[in-house]
């Protein structure tokens, strides 16, 4: 058995071929340094009094005031058509000094505007309605 060292077809001057992986080990090392300091800082946690178990159910019976806003940006306050924006206002400052706080449903219709409802929205805040929420929500789903 025998081992050619050389062949005759190769020259001293021809350069060595072979990628050369010191670089890329070097990179390698400095992003698993980067990562072994960064981990620790991740795994900090914050304390945090959570509630333990189910609270009580709510004895009190919640009011509940329902605004629809139509497909021509018509208004009704519980089935009553608004008049003007004195009356909805009116109606809104009513229910935010109300005690107890009623929950205020806006249901728009598909079709609405969004300017009509977001002003609605907006005045209902601006008011002081606190408990405010948007129901109908399953017109908007596309089948």
């Amino acid at each position: 058995m025998g081992m050619n060292v050389g062949s005759e077809s190769t020259t001293e001057d021809e350069g060595i071929v072979d990628i050369n992986t010191t670089p890329l080990i070097d990179v390698m090392l400095v992003l698993l340094i980067m990562l072994i300091i960064t981990i620790p800082l991740q795994t900090q946690s914050v304390a945090i009094d959570l509630p333990q178990g189910n609270p009580p159910p709510s004895t009190e019976e919640v009011p509940v005031v329902t605004l629809v806003v139509d497909f021509d940006n018509s208004i009704t306050w519980n089935g009553q058509p608004v008049n003007g924006e004195d009356d909805l206002q009116a109606h809104l400052r009513e229910i935010a000094s109300a005690q107890p706080k009623p929950e205020f449903h806006i249901q728009p219709n598909r079709l609405a505007d969004y300017k009509t409802v977001i002003h609605v929205m907006a005045d209902a805040q601006r008011l002081g309605v606190t408990q405010m929420g948007i129901v109908g929500q399953e017109q908007f789903v596309d089948q």
